[in-house]
């Protein structure tokens, strides 16, 4: 049944199971392949302690979240339509400049992920094909300088759609993708595990030593391991538009919470699954990114990676679409008289519509972003920072500020001090998170070659 509400001309039809297929397909993407390294930094015993903590945490805050959809009022309240309109409602004007610098440089950030991402899995297609045609003794290295610029190429002509709902096919296309590969890569992990049938790694992770890495990288590659797993829950930034597409009766912020617990519970299991086994199936030699371990069976490694393709071409537009309508309509409303923001022109022969500035900008946008993704071919590391840079602010800051001022928590209380105390030991990890992925990332910047991306 279409229930349209509160007179706003948005239908909604969504009921609890619509939105938990919407959250596990929006948590589970690119990030869950790093998570049996992060798991390898850190051993057997805080590996899988720091995954359960970040979807306690992810659940928690989800759940204050939820009740700020609608305000002052958790049920009757004013909807909101965006999580960036949740901010503005609750918290004021400075803080959605906070959650917009945050919001959009998460968003960018992973554009250049996906963009190193990409390059990766075609690149691991074309040596897993090498290595069954001559033998795994071969020679079978390869560049994905050519691959970036054939995904940014791809990304051009996709950029030019005019909005995120003339994407929607390749929204679901890339849903069905990342669940996809994510299972081959479980399944894969299960198969080696299998294969030696002896639990590797060990209760603290990679080694020290003679025989291992020095002191110092082995905190910083911990400290970015958090990253990873922070950026793998990503859930807060869109929890409030899959909250939008539920219908009402019964209240939105009580379905969203039984949403809450069902996507973040199974997309846990997953990711403890995938986390652990891969661990238990590499050891402390768990790679970066987990499909890049196997060359056999050949043709399973080269579905699994072509799916990681197709996710990330559709990936790449859900996130750059939003960036593309913030700037835009920031340039329409200062110049609201420029033909080259305003004047439209046809392609009759492919019924295309454009302006010169979404041709020129998006485009310029695109190639920027592959740019400094060939500059910068670290998938660890860049994801390590993203997740460090997103997780405080975007999945517990912000949810409980808000979450305080609607429910109006005395300051000094109990529960005040509380969530305080969680905020600010998530500020922590975020910042430890950082240094590690930027020490990292400078590290590696010593011994790479700009603009050289070998595999």
């Amino acid at each position: 049944m279409e229930v349209v509400g509160d007179g706003d001309g948005h239908t909604r039809t969504g009921t609890v199971w619509t939105a938990t297929a919407h959250a596990v397909a929006a948590v589970i993407g690119s990030g869950v392949l790093a998570l049996p390294w992060s798991v390898a930094q850190m051993g057997w015993i805080f590996g899988p302690l720091a995954l359960v903590s970040f979807a306690l945490v992810t659940y928690y805050t989800g759940i204050l979240l939820s009740d700020c959809y609608r305000s002052p009022d958790p049920i009757t309240g004013r909807r909101n339509y965006t999580y960036m309109g949740v901010v503005r409602a609750c918290l004021g004007k400075k803080n959605v400049l906070v959650c917009g610098i945050s919001q959009y440089t998460m968003l960018w950030g992973t554009i250049i992920g996906y963009t190193i991402t990409a390059a990766t899995s075609m690149m691991s297609v074309k040596r897993s094909n090498c290595f069954h045609e001559k033998g795994h003794d071969a020679k079978c290295g390869t560049s994905g300088n050519l691959f970036m610029l054939i995904f940014g190429g791809i990304e051009i002509v996709l950029s030019q759609f005019p909005s995120l709902e003339k994407v929607t096919l390749l929204s679901v296309m890339a849903s069905a993708m990342s669940m996809t590969y994510s299972f081959i890569a479980l399944y894969l992990c299960i198969v080696k595990f299998a294969s030696h049938n002896d639990v590797r790694g060990s209760l603290t992770g990679v080694k020290m030593g003679t025989q291992g890495i020095s002191p110092s990288t082995k905190v910083w590659h911990s400290f970015q391991a958090l990253g990873n797993i922070a950026f793998a829950y990503t859930y807060a930034v869109l929890l409030v538009e899959i909250q939008d597409t539920l219908k009402s009766p019964p209240p939105e912020n009580k379905v969203m919470k039984k949403v809450t617990l069902y996507g973040l519970g199974i997309t846990t299991m997953f990711y403890v699954s995938l986390g652990c086994v891969g661990y238990a199936a590499f050891g402390n030699d768990a790679p970066g990114n987990i499909l890049t371990g196997f060359n056999e069976p050949f043709w399973l490694v080269d579905i699994a990676n072509l799916a990681v393709l197709v996710h990330l071409i559709g990936a790449y537009q859900v996130y750059s679409q939003p960036i593309f309508t913030a700037y835009e309509k920031w340039l329409a409303s200062k110049w609201p008289s420029t033909g080259f923001l305003h004047n439209v022109y046809t392609l009759r022969a492919i019924h295309f519509q454009f302006t010169l500035s979404k041709l020129l900008l998006r485009t310029l946008f695109v190639i920027v972003t592959t740019v400094v993704a060939m500059m910068l071919p670290f998938f660890n590391a860049v994801l390590g920072f993203l997740g460090s840079i997103a997780f405080w602010p975007l999945t517990v800051y912000l949810p409980i500020s808000m979450y305080m001022s609607q429910a109006k928590i005395k300051r000094g209380s109990r529960k005040w001090v509380l969530l305080q105390s969680l905020s600010m030991i998530s500020l922590l990890v975020s910042i430890i998170s950082a240094v590690g992925s930027v020490a990292d990332i400078i590290e590696r910047l010593k011994h790479a070659r700009l603009f050289s991306v070998t595999f």
